[in-house]
């Protein structure tokens, strides 16, 4: 029967409920990298991802400055037609690597566009965002992805991180195919406004961090945290870090007690937690490794029951108020 698919935005194009984000194989060389990481390894996690008929995958110019859109490239040579690539742009780093900006000016974007094609190894972007907004040259960056869009080296134009206000604004220029916004148990800051928009204007969403960087896969410890290497941007996140860390695991050991008595993990209730909403398209699931995308897809077959999401709601107010 194969993986479940939904329809993204205004594209007409179906996908699958579960995506493969590349943001951690991009490496640790950048100011928020996951360590280091084996590029071979990375070539295999999109060829499992491709098996187990997951048809999308998610990476950005700024990830390991251009490192993830190079392996997804290699990875992607004889099999691209089997993959939606979506990328971003407008994130740029500064010459001797040690930070990044966002720049949003047309040439920038249409120059953007040439170097990601080459990494990647096409001649189309299928889904190409705007990675991270900026009020001042956001309309320019809008146009600059309609006019890739009528040369053909772009299908649609996607958002991300964006509020309402600056979908509304780039919207009257092109039409927004899809949102990509931070949501997870621990993130729900857009259900009140942004989901509800994008619904009523038929944009797609596709959840990023649905289980906030590994914290809700069931597999992260105080003692695992302590560990991680230096350039791991997660070490700087409060969700990581002290009152903020402690509630997090315990609520993620009932949460594993819900999972386990329906024979699935954490991590898989992470991911059917924020597809539970009919609005969501789709979830990214980041790996590193064949395994773990072998074990996050099959979230994408469990449906919570009202019940379960009445008691994951439950515990997630409990868990608001130990962090206030």
């Amino acid at each position: 029967m194969g993986l479940p698919k939904r329809r993204l935005g205004n594209s007409g194009v179906d996908i699958t409920t579960i995506g493969l984000g590349t943001w951690a194989i991009g490496g640790g060389d950048n100011p928020y990298g996951w360590g280091p990481q084996d590029d071979q390894s990375s070539i295999e996690t999109i060829h499992k991802a491709i098996d187990l008929g997951i048809n999308w995958l998610d990476t950005a110019k700024g990830y390991g400055h251009g490192h993830s859109e190079e392996i997804v490239g290699r990875a992607l040579k004889g099999k691209r037609d089997q993959m939606l690539v979506a990328t971003k742009c407008g994130v740029l780093w500064q010459e001797d690597g040690s930070d990044i900006y966002v720049h949003l000016k047309a040439d920038s974007i249409k120059s953007e566009c040439e170097s990601s094609l080459k990494r990647l190894q096409t001649d189309h972007i299928d889904l190409y965002q705007v990675h991270w907004p900026n009020d001042e040259d956001l309309e320019e960056a809008w146009g600059a992805i309609a006019d890739l869009i009528k040369e053909g080296k772009v299908r649609f134009a996607g958002a991300s991180n964006f509020n309402v206000d600056q979908l509304k604004l780039v919207q009257a220029i092109h039409p927004v195919t899809s949102l990509q916004p931070p949501y997870s148990m621990l993130e729900r800051g857009i259900e009140a406004e942004i989901l509800p928009y994008c619904k009523e204007n038929d944009i797609g969403v596709i959840a990023y961090s649905p289980m906030q960087a590994g914290l809700l896969t069931g597999k992260m410890t105080a003692e695992r945290v302590a560990d991680m290497p230096e350039d791991d941007w997660r070490r700087n996140s409060p969700h990581f870090q002290g009152q903020g860390l402690e509630a997090n695991l315990a609520l993620v050991e009932k949460l594993q007690e819900i999972a386990q008595a329906k024979g699935y993990t954490a991590a898989h209730l992470a991911l059917a937690w924020v597809l539970r909403a009919p609005v969501v398209t789709g979830a990214i699931a980041g790996a590193r490794n064949p395994a773990q995308i072998e074990e996050t897809a099959k979230a994408g077959d469990w449906a919570l029951s009202g019940e379960e999401i009445q008691l994951i709601s439950d515990l997630l107010t409990a868990r608001d108020k130990e962090i206030e």
